[in-house]
């Protein structure tokens, strides 16, 4: 007799069948890099082990969300899962889901090639108004014959592997047993589903998204063959595609707005180390010298050593987030790209080429280096970090001692702030270097050590903000001891903002207000200069800041020219506001809503819109070319100028 547990098995079949489709998604990976082997020049066989290493948890997602049903019909506890009706059920479940994926990853080995990305899903958004698909269809099937054979080959390898081990029926000895282990085995088989399909079971890591493929290339462009279709498809259904619009002619967008930088070439390139500190929820609310006016002058803060700096550093009168979101800002304050309805590293388009300010400034022999304190990919900062060019990555698997972690999202921000200071000291110039704190975070704790010595508020963050705002101190008196630092251009920015206290935060304007300072020990960048300021103006500016002499595109603005009027933009779902002239327009697609002096008008409250005709018109035409300018190289996949590879 048969002990069932060492039989076939419908658990032992079903680990088979997965990991079936998995060697053959592996298979499809080394067919589709090799197809387009041309489109990925000077990948190292070593390098290619990691991509197909690093691709096996893109697979896994991808697999389990094809088969979610197929493996739930394997797990029900029921005798009738032994049955041939049953099971040929499940086979052809199999072949009709598997088979269209194998097909979706054929599919890419040609449409790649047009359009340098693995396929989304807009790819069905693309096509469906054409009326010949089924006559391209068929003609592609033969002009690229070697795919279409790839395919069938992997087809016919499906089916025979799959019939290879069938399910036996047990026969049980113990009924007690069998059926306790059955049932132990749902919980458990769903939790490894669910771990799977999201990529890991770290709660500060989000669900894998195709933004974070880049962590297995050295090449941004070589992200393709890390993912797979099937995956790339799944992680962008009901992400909004964005629309192709034509609202002016080329020369009118032109005139209205263009990212694409052709630089002064007149002056030397000025070789500054770079620093860029981004902060977590800090909002400017919480900055005292940035609010003088608030509780009737009386309004002190949080952030003393921050007062204390913006007396020596260039700051703005309106400084404007460009989302939400830590993943807005991650591209925002880094590339110079911003999130216009969905963030962009989540999007459809997360995957395109992109100008950084790393990779622009490696063209003069910068380093770079990013720190957060969090677990390695955390909100996928380490993959987009690779995007944008920097060199390594500085996270809580580098940082030496793990019991400076907070429990939650990572590193204290003090000593990891001591770490980032040490390996700066011990950087070759010129850098650039970037830190995300993250202690500013909830639940809004500090160290045990410190509790009761920062002024709390009407909000839990406000403790947490002073906490920061002191280990920023400890971190500046450090390093300002070091040689480099007199030859340093610091930026300090936040994320975003967080709960706000005042009614005047608590709208369209005050709630995306975030310090954005430059500061240049001994330099003239100092005072609070009037005009709109943006976290995707960074990047122009540290650029303008440096001379930086080749062209790139970057969607902010330079903040040291003014012969052009200043503005800032951001969405929240399909509502876009641009802050003008005062003003802000708010418009819901691409139909204007509200026009609000947010000077004379703090609580937002007269809606001028039909009031202004001249100015409405004027901010309208800025966003409408800001979007149609945005949506097309986003969609084209035009996000840089082009250079020999």
């Amino acid at each position: 007799m048969k002990n069932w547990v060492f039989s076939r098995n419908i658990f032992v079949v079903l680990i088979y069948r997965i990991l079936l489709i998995m060697f053959l998604f592996s298979l499809c990976r080394i067919g589709f890099f090799l197809f387009n082997l041309k489109m990925f020049p000077g990948v190292s066989f070593s390098q290619l082990l990691t991509m197909l290493k690093g691709g096996f948890t893109f697979d896994i997602s991808a697999v389990v969300y094809i088969n979610m049903v197929f493996i739930l019909m394997h797990i029900l506890p029921f005798e009738f899962r032994y049955k041939d009706g049953y099971q040929a059920v499940l086979k052809y479940l199999f072949f009709i889901t598997n088979g269209i994926a194998i097909a979706m990853n054929g599919m890419d080995f040609v449409y790649y090639r047009f359009v340098d990305k693995r396929a989304t899903a807009d790819v069905f958004k693309t096509f469906e108004h054409d009326s010949n698909n089924t006559k391209v269809f068929f003609r592609f099937l033969i002009d690229y014959w070697p795919a279409t054979l790839f395919t069938l080959f992997a087809w016919f390898l499906m089916v025979y592997m799959y019939r290879k081990v069938k399910v036996e029926k047990p026969v049980v000895a113990n009924k007690i047993a069998y059926y306790s282990i059955n049932l132990l085995m749902i919980p458990l088989v769903i939790a490894l589903v669910i771990g799977a399909a999201r990529g890991g079971y770290k709660h500060s890591t989000r669900p894998i998204t195709i933004s974070n493929a880049a962590r297995y290339v050295d090449n941004p462009q070589d992200v393709a063959v890390v993912l797979n279709t099937p995956f790339s498809i799944f992680r962008t259904l009901g992400k909004k595609a964005l629309i192709k619009y034509n609202f002016f002619d080329d020369k009118k967008l032109g005139q209205l707005f263009n990212p694409h930088y052709i630089p002064d070439k007149s002056k030397p390139f000025t070789y500054d180390n770079v620093v860029i500190i981004i902060i977590e929820s800090f909002a400017r609310e919480y900055i005292g010298s940035l609010n003088r006016d608030l509780e009737g002058g009386k309004y002190e803060g949080y952030t003393p050593f921050i007062d204390s700096l913006i007396n020596v550093s260039l700051t703005f009168d309106v400084s404007i987030a460009n989302g939400k979101k830590s993943i807005d800002a991650m591209p925002s304050v880094l590339a110079s790209v911003p999130s216009l309805e969905t963030p962009y590293t989540i999007s459809h388009y997360a995957n395109n080429q992109i100008n950084g300010l790393a990779e622009l400034l490696k063209r003069k022999g910068y380093y770079s280096a990013y720190f957060h304190g969090a677990p390695n990919g955390s909100m996928g900062f380490d993959s987009f970090t690779k995007m944008a060019g920097f060199d390594d990555y500085f996270g809580l698997n580098q940082y030496p001692d793990k019991a400076d972690f907070d429990g939650i999202w990572g590193v204290w921000d003090e000593p990891f702030f001591r770490f980032f200071a040490s390996k700066l000291n011990s950087f070759k110039q010129p850098f650039l270097a970037s830190i995300f704190t993250v202690s500013s975070h909830h639940p809004f704790k500090v160290p045990e050590k410190y509790a009761g010595k920062f002024k709390k508020g009407p909000a839990p963050i406000l403790e947490v903000v002073g906490y920061t705002d002191y280990a920023l101190r400890e971190l500046f008196n450090e390093i300002s001891k070091s040689p480099w630092f007199k030859n340093t251009l610091f930026v300090i920015t936040a994320d975003h903002t967080n709960e706000s206290v005042h009614k005047e935060f608590q709208n369209n304007f005050g709630a995306y207000c975030v310090p954005i300072l430059f500061y240049k020990p001994g330099s003239d960048l100092k005072g609070i200069k009037k005009r709109i300021s943006q976290q995707i103006d960074i990047m122009p500016t540290v650029l303008n800041y440096l001379n930086y002499d080749d062209e790139y595109i970057a969607f902010g603005n330079n903040l040291m020219d003014d012969s052009y009027e200043s503005f800032a933009f951001n969405t929240n779902g399909s509502t876009y506001n641009l802050y003008m002239k005062d003003h802000i327009l708010e418009m819901i697609d691409t139909k204007p809503v509200g026009l609000y002096n947010y000077k004379t008008d703090l609580f937002l409250e007269n809606n001028l819109l039909g009031k202004e005709p001249v100015l409405e018109k004027q901010m309208e035409e800025k966003l409408k070319a800001v979007i149609q300018s945005y949506n097309s190289r986003l969609i084209d996949n035009n996000m840089v100028v082009r250079k020999t590879r």
